[in-house]
């Protein structure tokens, strides 16, 4: 099995909390030894796990490029759920009404850390994208995340509008993003079972994954910006939808 890569005390600590066998190999900067940093390797040793203390130009050499913090550890693929079919299959077995992301075209690593921190503070379920236009989760977006990559499934589809043809058999409701839709965010009835979908900033989403959705609403601009960064506008969609079902 290939391992990934996580660096930085919150991607760590994370897998250290809801997946400490999966870390193969762990390794912490020799030269610190400050509080943060002797609370982490406590925090590691109560989960069997040995901390190797190792030159910080190792740590940079496997971090390739990632802030690391002091601390890298070499990992097994988290297995969260990898099919759309099996998240809605969980939901419908416990009783839970689906809240999804779908994100076309989102390649840029920090955007989409953050709007999986968003999703899992949201409640989200799950977030869905395509793999020809998608990053995948490599060591920046596990850092940018602060551990949500290991609590919120990031499924990455072949096809993304055979996919959201595939929710809509589930009975989700499909409600996209558009600077041109006659509607606001706030006219969507969020309490149904339903997937927030956003495309990137700029080119936004593409006319087939645009015309796949049930709804298309704007995000009111009141100032002189004409777009949201996703992760921004994902978050303002999402906490409308915890809003309403809150409610």
């Amino acid at each position: 099995m290939s391992h990934q890569v996580l660096a930085g005390f919150h991607a760590v600590t994370a897998r250290l909390r809801h997946a400490p066998a999966s870390i193969k190999e762990l390794y912490v900067e020799a030269s610190r030894h400050d509080k943060r940093m002797q609370s982490f390797v406590e925090q590691a040793k109560a989960a069997n796990i040995h901390a190797r203390p190792v030159p910080v130009q190792r740590l940079d050499g496997l971090a390739r490029g990632i802030r690391h913090q002091g601390v890298v550890a070499l990992a097994d693929e988290n297995q969260l759920a990898v099919d759309v079919d099996e998240v809605l299959d969980l939901l419908e077995n416990n009783g839970r009404i689906p809240l999804l992301l779908v994100l076309d075209g989102v390649t840029d690593p920090h955007n989409l850390g953050a709007c999986l921190r968003t999703a899992d503070a949201a409640g989200v379920h799950a977030v869905i994208a395509p793999r020809d236009r998608a990053v995948g989760l490599n060591a920046t977006v596990q850092r940018v995340a602060c551990g949500a990559a290991e609590t919120v499934p990031y499924i990455m589809v072949t096809n993304l509008a055979r996919t959201m043809r595939l929710l809509k058999d589930r009975d989700v409701w499909l409600v996209g993003t558009d600077d041109q839709a006659g509607g606001t965010m706030y006219s969507v009835d969020a309490r149904r079972p339903m997937a927030w979908v956003m495309g990137a900033e700029g080119e936004g989403m593409r006319r087939l994954t645009r015309e796949t959705c049930d709804e298309l609403v704007t995000i009111p601009m009141i100032g002189a910006v004409e777009s949201l960064n996703v992760s921004v506008a994902s978050a303002v969609c999402l906490y409308e939808s915890v809003r309403q079902r809150a409610g």
